[in-house]
Parts: structure tokens; C-alpha cells; sequence
């Protein structure tokens, strides 16, 4: 029988976030649910009394990140899993980014994750134990046309996120990355979309084109695939959520290494001959 956890989720009031907060709240597990709108999240506290802490937060704001933390520890004594999933888009064309939007979505996608990692950390290296689940994208495996600077916020979670797997298992710590295709969870309207430069209408049509419904998964398939990630003893670095991305993954990577590939020689002049 699985050990009961205690969670704490950002983004909790809604998409897969919500999806996974009542996941965890349904099987008997507590949760720590913050959300920039806490009204979003008092059906929740209704309908599962003590299991919820309900907090309002904002992961922009670095002290109050510290402080909801803290509260959520201190109520429940222990943080299990803490699931880092508040974000949102924002994309253009890299000439079209609009540099106060671009900094306002790292803001949260990438600063936010970091802050709740760094209030989170010195709790779970105390216990000796926890597991930290980042959500990316495909926009972290995969650079599309018009991504902007959404695209660039998923990679920088990705390497946080692997870099800090490595810095923190000796503490007892694991580390997953999230990252799921397209779902029908009101993502894509609550989009930012810089649409400044008729030149590269066409092309922003014709990438946006290829998210169709053929690709669009149900939201309420993936709670599963969390629930075994968090109870597996060797869970893995990254998630793919979604049966089309690794077919895609591996083409791109293949691509990446035939590159690589066909320019070794002049890679391998340019390491030189060593000093004596």
C-alpha cells in the first residue's frame, strides 16, 4: 500500500495542475494547493476539508514562495512531492519578442520554479527524502518556429531542473521533468501571441497548424501517469506525457547527431594540439 504524501502544488486551480491535485487529494494523499486566485481553489478545500491547505501565491513573488512553503510545512509537518507547475505562454517569432513580455514570462516560468526549488530544498535535505516535479513541455525537447521566448523558458526549466537531479539524489531527492504534448486544458487560449510581423504570418499559421485535434490529448488521462511517477522507487528524469512527441523526439535528435556528425573533422581540428 502506497505511504501517504503530502504535495504542494503551484497552479493548482486549474489544467493539468488541478487535474493532478485532486488525483493526489482523491487516493488519500494531502495537499499544500496555491494559486494566484485563491477563490479558484475553495471548491477544493470544500469538497476535502483538513486534506487541503488552500494559499494564495503568486511564484513571482520570492518571499511569499518562502513563506507559503513554510506554512505548508509547518501544518502538515513534511513535503513529500512538491510539483512546480504554475506557467503560462507566450510566443512569437524570436524578431517579433516583445523584451518586457519575454522577461514577465521567464519571470514566472523559470524564476518561479527556481524560487520554489530554493524553498523547498532545505526541507526535503533535512528529511532526507522528496521528490521535485518540474513541468516543461515539448517546447523544452523541441525548438518550433514562433516559440519564442515560451520555447526558451521550457529548455532553461529543463536544464535547472537536470542539473539539479544531480546536485541533490546524494541528499535523497529525485528529480522529474514533466513534459507533456497538447491538451485540451485551455492552454493554448490563455496564450500570449505577439503577432506583430505580417512576415511571418504564414509561418505561424502553418506551425500553429500542425497542433490539430489528431494530437490533442484528454487532460484526464494523466493524473495515472503521475500517481506512478511519485510512488515509483526510481522514477525518471523526464516524462514524456502523450504518444506522438517521442517519434518526434527521436527524428530530432538523430538530426542533431547527424549534424554533429558531419562536421567532426572541423569540430575535432578545432580542439588543437595540446601544450606542452
Amino acid at each position: 500500500m502506497t505511504q501517504e504524501k503530502v504535495w504542494f502544488v503551484t497552479g493548482a486551480s486549474g489544467g493539468l495542475g488541478r487535474l493532478w491535485t485532486e488525483a493526489a487529494l482523491e487516493r488519500g494523499d494531502k495537499v499544500v494547493a496555491t494559486a494566484r486566485r485563491p477563490e479558484a481553489l475553495k471548491e477544493l478545500a470544500d469538497r476535502y476539508g483538513e486534506a487541503v491547505l488552500a494559499l494564495p501565491l503568486d511564484v513571482t513573488d520570492r518571499a511569499a514562495v518562502f513563506d507559503a512553503v513554510a506554512k505548508g510545512h509547518a501544518h502538515f509537518g513534511r513535503l513529500d512531492v512538491i510539483l512546480s507547475n504554475a506557467g503560462y505562454g507566450y510566443m512569437s517569432a524570436v524578431e517579433e519578442i516583445d523584451i518586457d513580455a519575454a522577461k514577465a514570462n521567464f519571470e514566472t516560468n523559470v524564476w518561479g520554479t527556481l524560487n520554489v526549488i530554493q524553498a523547498a530544498m532545505p526541507y526535503l535535505r533535512e528529511q532526507g527524502s522528496g521528490h521535485i516535479l518540474t513541468l516543461s513541455s515539448i517546447a523544452g525537447m523541441v525548438s518550433l518556429p514562433t516559440g519564442g521566448s515560451y520555447i526558451a523558458s521550457k529548455w532553461a526549466v529543463e536544464a535547472l531542473s537536470e542539473g539539479l537531479a544531480g546536485e541533490v539524489a546524494g541528499f535523497g531527492v529525485k528529480v522529474t521533468i514533466i513534459e507533456p504534448g497538447s491538451f485540451s486544458t485551455g492552454f493554448r487560449s490563455a496564450t500570449k501571441l505577439e503577432t506583430a510581423m505580417p512576415a511571418y504570418e504564414a509561418l505561424r499559421k502553418e506551425v500553429h497548424g500542425r497542433f490539430n485535434g489528431a494530437i490533442i490529448g484528454d487532460p484526464e488521462a494523466t493524473p495515472p501517469a503521475i500517481l506512478q511517477v511519485v510512488d515509483a522507487e526510481d522514477p525518471p528524469l523526464r516524462l514524456i506525457l502523450g504518444n506522438w512527441l517521442l517519434p518526434m523526439v527521436k527524428q530530432h535528435y538523430q538530426s542533431r547527431i547527424e549534424t554533429w556528425e558531419k562536421w567532426a573533422d572541423v569540430s575535432n581540428a578545432a580542439q588543437g594540439t595540446p601544450k606542452a
